[in-house]
């Protein structure tokens, strides 16, 4: 049984809920490379600061850990676009394809659910971050609470149209094999 009957989805939607999704990781991928190269600037900085010119600057260590926790989770959202998260990829190479494609639909539910969870509690944890203060800059703890929420439902929306696009290759793979 095909995916788009038990699921109606026409194919322009899909179609442009793909390309949305190809757009929205061509830029997160823009945002992570943005935020790297000004971790390494940071870095660099304090190293240069610190054991170069012999001043007391300490807001590049917290500086960086912000920088590398926005880095490392919009990554995320990135590895999920392009299915590199991790998964069950040893038994989906030996499994027949139904259920390979059970299991996989399977993975996707559990990811989706998971990472929506976490949006949801993340958006309680950034609010609670409104009476929290960085210990140099004063900033709230907002900014780098959103975090969580923020590529937890960048990571959600990811997996869903990867399993979409999964789906409906592995049944046109079937249809040309049959």
């Amino acid at each position: 049984m095909h995916f788009h009957k038990v699921f109606p989805m026409t194919l322009a939607l899909r179609d442009a809920l793909w390309v949305f999704g190809e757009k929205l990781n061509w830029l997160v991928d823009r945002i992570c490379v943005i935020l790297i190269a000004a971790l390494v600037l940071d870095i660099w900085f304090g190293i240069i600061a610190r054991y170069v010119l012999e001043l007391g600057i300490t807001w590049t260590e917290e500086l960086a850990r912000y920088i590398m926790i926005w880095a490392a989770l919009l990554a995320i959202s990135s590895a999920a676009h392009h299915r590199e998260h991790i998964g069950l990829d040893f038994a989906l190479r030996i499994l027949p394809p139904l259920p390979r494609r059970i299991l996989q639909a399977g993975i996707d539910a559990l990811g989706i659910a998971f990472f929506l969870f976490l949006s949801f509690y993340g958006i309680g944890m950034t609010v609670d971050g409104a009476s929290q203060y960085a210990m140099i800059f004063g900033m709230t703890m907002m900014v780098p609470f959103a975090s969580v929420p923020v590529a937890a439902a960048l990571t959600a929306f990811q997996i869903f149209l990867t399993a979409i696009r999964s789906v409906e290759e592995e049944d046109n793979k079937l249809e040309t094999q049959a």
